[in-house]
């Protein structure tokens, strides 16, 4: 699963806040080329003491400032500053007038929640992390991503990756007694998304994504995991 993703690429991320910041260091230890754009100077003075020629100060909703970091040549951009707008905006320039490939916007208001649809949820904010497994599309060993936490309306989506001993596996979605209140809404395997139904067999190393109450989460990791309850 990992071969494909040690290929370095050249990645521009634009805004400097901890997501920004945690992600260009993250990139640049996995060794990837990358450039961080900060428009605010303060912020930008603080994160060069550590980043060094891999910050650039600028406006990236301004075409010079994307075509000075060399957006013509990038692989992905990557948008987290705090306007939602700037965003969408700065990925749609990367992506239809740079012909750049992969883009990433983090949107977090729940207003501009139309440009997203997320099962009809509103979406939330994007960490680090998450924005990592987009771009590798791998889920860490034994662990479970949280895609979206939406603790007031007691909702959560979780994606999870099924041990080589998992006791789901080989059991057809129809048969599983999972948690009252969760639900298994799409599976992953072998680079390919399609959502289940009651005949789909389930496999190791499948990523499942499930929408559940955050009460069962619990109940639910075991289910699937190795020490799991499925019969």
């Amino acid at each position: 699963m990992g071969d494909r993703h040690q290929q370095q690429m050249y990645i521009i991320i634009v805004g400097a806040g901890k997501v920004g910041w945690n992600l260009a260091r993250e990139l640049l230890d996995k060794g990837h080329e990358v450039t961080l754009i900060e428009e605010s100077r303060e912020r930008y003075m603080t994160v060069e003491q550590e980043l060094e020629h891999n910050i650039q100060y600028g406006d990236a909703s301004e075409l010079w400032v994307l075509e000075r970091a060399g957006v013509s040549r990038a692989d992905m951009v990557i948008a987290v500053t705090g306007d939602d707008e700037d965003n969408i905006l700065i990925c749609q320039v990367a992506k239809e007038k740079y012909l750049v490939d992969r883009i990433i916007a983090r949107v977090n208001n729940p207003r501009n929640r139309q440009h997203f649809d997320l099962l009809g949820i509103k979406p939330v904010v994007s960490a680090t992390d998450l924005i990592l497994r987009l771009i590798e599309h791998e889920v860490p060993e034994y662990g479970l991503i949280h895609l979206l936490d939406l603790p007031e309306e007691r909702l959560e989506i979780i994606e999870l990756q099924l041990p080589d001993d998992s006791r789901a596996a080989g059991q057809r979605v129809g048969d599983l007694s999972m948690p009252e209140g969760s639900l298994l809404i799409s599976v992953l395997r072998e680079g390919t998304g399609f959502v289940p139904n009651a005949d789909t067999v389930l496999e190791s190393g499948d990523e499942i994504l499930a929408v559940l109450d955050p009460t069962v989460e619990e109940d639910l990791t075991s289910y699937f995991g190795p020490d799991g309850q499925a019969i």
